[in-house]
C-alpha cells in the first residue's frame, strides 16, 4: 500500500514538472517575440518612424499580457524614439517617462541609462543645460556599467549639445571619441552619424573642402545602409556648403534630394529646414520673386514659438507623469496596507502566543500611522502639483496670445509689402508698355524710346532693391 502511495506521488510530481516546463517554454518564446519586435522597430527608426511606433506598440501589448517588465519598458522606450523621429515631442516624453518607471521597477540600470540618453536628445532643441543634465546622467551610468555602445552614444549626443552651444572644439572632442568607440564595436549606423557630425564641425569652421570630403563619404555610406533621415540631414549641410562656394547647381541637386527624403520620412522639421535653405539659395541667386514666396512660407512658421511650445509640452508631460507616479505610489501604499492587515490576521489565527499577537498588533498600528502620514504628504503633494498645472496652463494661454499678436504683426507687414510692391512697380511697367506701343506706331524716336525704357528699368530695379532692404532691415518697419 505504501509503495502505491509513493508511486502516485512521484507521478503527480512528474506531471506538475512537465506542465510547468511547457508553460515556461511558451513564456520564453513570447518574451523572445517581444524582444524581436522591439529590435525590428528600433532598426526602422531612420527609414519609417510610423512603422517603428506600430511594431513597438505590438511589442507593448504582448509584454503587458506577459507582465514582462523589461519588455514593457523597452517597448515604451522604442515608441518614444519613433515619436521623437516624428517630431511628436510631447508623446515621446510620455513614453520615455513610462519606460523609466518600468526599468526602475525591474531594476534594469542599463535600460534607465538608455532612457536618460533618449530624454537628453529630446531636450536638445529647447534647453541645452537640461539636455546635458540627462545625457551626463546617462553617461555616468553607462561608464559604471562599462557599456561601450551606450558610452559612445552619450558622447555623440553630448557633442551635439556643444555643437549647438557653438563650442566647436569641445564638440569635436566628443564626436571623435564616439567615432572611435563605434568603430570598436563596428556600429555602422552610428559611425556614419559621427562622421557626418565631424563634417558639420569643419563646415562651421569654414574648412569646406575637408567638410565635403567627410560629408560625401557619410552620404554614400548612409545610402548603402538606407538611412533616409541621415541622408536628408547630410544633404542639408552639403547644400549649405555649395551655396557658400557659389556652386548653385550642386546646391540645388542636394536640396532636391534632401526634400525628397524629408517627404519620404515625413519629417516636418527637416522640411522646414530645407524650406529655409531654399530661401537662402534663391537669395544668393537674386531670384527675388521666388525668395519672397519662400520667405512668406517661412514667416508663417515661427520657430521661436515652436521651440517654446515644445519646451512647454515636455515640461507639462513630465509634470503630469510625476503626478501620476505619486498617485500610483499612493495606491500601492493603500494596497500594501490591505495586504499587511491580511497578513496580520493570518498571523493572529495561526499563533497561540498572546505576546506575539500583541507585538503584531503594535507593529501594525505603527505601520498604519506611518502609512497615513505618508498618504497625507502625498495628498498634499498632489494638490501642489495640481496648482502647478493650473499655473502652467495659464502661462500657456499667455504664450499663445503673445505669439498670435506677433504673427498678426508679421502678416500685416507682409501685406503692406505686397501692396507696396504692386503700387511701386505698376507705374514703371505701365510706362514701358506705353513706350512700346508708341515705338510700334512710330510716334517716338528709337534712341529716345530706348533711353526712356532704360530709365524705367532702372526705376524698377531701384525699387526692388529698396523693397528687399526694407524686408531684411528690422529698423525699417514701414513703407514710404
Amino acid at each position: 500500500m505504501k509503495k502505491n502511495y509513493f508511486s502516485i506521488l512521484i507521478l503527480l510530481i512528474s506531471v506538475v514538472r512537465a506542465y510547468a516546463g511547457s508553460s515556461l517554454d511558451f513564456a520564453n518564446q513570447d518574451t523572445a517575440q517581444v524582444n524581436l519586435l522591439n529590435k525590428q522597430a528600433f532598426q526602422m527608426r531612420q527609414t519609417d518612424h510610423d512603422e517603428t511606433i506600430k511594431k513597438a506598440t505590438q511589442a507593448l501589448e504582448l509584454a503587458q499580457k506577459l507582465n514582462y517588465l523589461n519588455g514593457i519598458a523597452e517597448s515604451y522606450r522604442t515608441m518614444g524614439i519613433g515619436e521623437a523621429y516624428a517630431n511628436k515631442e510631447a508623446s515621446a516624453i510620455a513614453d520615455y517617462s513610462n519606460a523609466l518607471s518600468f526599468f526602475k521597477k525591474s531594476g534594469n540600470r542599463l535600460g534607465q541609462a538608455k532612457v536618460y540618453n533618449n530624454i537628453g536628445n529630446l531636450y536638445l532643441t529647447v534647453d541645452y543645460d537640461q539636455a546635458l543634465d540627462f545625457l551626463e546622467k546617462g553617461l555616468n551610468m553607462a561608464e559604471t556599467l562599462k557599456d561601450t555602445k551606450l558610452i559612445a552614444s552619450a558622447n555623440l549626443n553630448i557633442g551635439n549639445v556643444y555643437l549647438r552651444k557653438k563650442n566647436l572644439s569641445l564638440a569635436l572632442q566628443y564626436y571623435t571619441k564616439s567615432q572611435k568607440l563605434f568603430e570598436q564595436i563596428n556600429d555602422q549606423t552610428n559611425m556614419i552619424t559621427s562622421l557626418m557630425n565631424i563634417g558639420v564641425i569643419y563646415y562651421k569652421e569654414k574648412q569646406y573642402d575637408k567638410s565635403l570630403e567627410l560629408l560625401l563619404s557619410a552620404h554614400d555610406q548612409a545610402q548603402a545602409h538606407d538611412l533616409n533621415t541621415s541622408i536628408g540631414i547630410i544633404d542639408l549641410t552639403l547644400s549649405s556648403i555649395y551655396v557658400e562656394k557659389k556652386d548653385y547647381t550642386k546646391a540645388q541637386k542636394f536640396l532636391d534630394e534632401g526634400i525628397a527624403f524629408a517627404e519620404l520620412t515625413k519629417d516636418e522639421k527637416l522640411k522646414e529646414d530645407f524650406s529655409y535653405k531654399s530661401y537662402q539659395l534663391e537669395m544668393h541667386r537674386q531670384n527675388f520673386e521666388k525668395e519672397v514666396s519662400l520667405l512668406h512660407s517661412i514667416y508663417e512658421r515661427d520657430s521661436t514659438s515652436h521651440a517654446s511650445a515644445i519646451s512647454f509640452d515636455l515640461n507639462l508631460m513630465q509634470a503630469q507623469h510625476d503626478q501620476q507616479e505619486k498617485q500610483h505610489e499612493s495606491e500601492l501604499i493603500i494596497e500594501r496596507q490591505k495586504n499587511d492587515r491580511v497578513k496580520f490576521w493570518w498571523a493572529v489565527s495561526g499563533s497561540g502566543l498572546l505576546l506575539i499577537v500583541i507585538g503584531l498588533l503594535v507593529g501594525n498600528v505603527k505601520r498604519k500611522a506611518r502609512t497615513n502620514a505618508r498618504l497625507t504628504e502625498l495628498n498634499s503633494e498632489v494638490s501642489r502639483q495640481k496648482d502647478n498645472l493650473d499655473r502652467i496652463n495659464h502661462h500657456l494661454e499667455e504664450i499663445i496670445d503673445e505669439r498670435t499678436r506677433d504673427l498678426q504683426v508679421k502678416n500685416k507687414k507682409l501685406s503692406e509689402y505686397s501692396s507696396y510692391l504692386s503700387h511701386q512697380i505698376r507705374g514703371p511697367i505701365a510706362t514701358l508698355k506705353g513706350l512700346m506701343n508708341l515705338e510700334k506706331e512710330g510716334l517716338v524716336d528709337q534712341p529716345e524710346c530706348i533711353s526712356m525704357m532704360n530709365k524705367c528699368v532702372s526705376d524698377i530695379d531701384d525699387k526692388i532693391i529698396d523693397m528687399t532692404d526694407i524686408l531684411h532691415d528690422p529698423k525699417r518697419t514701414s513703407f514710404h
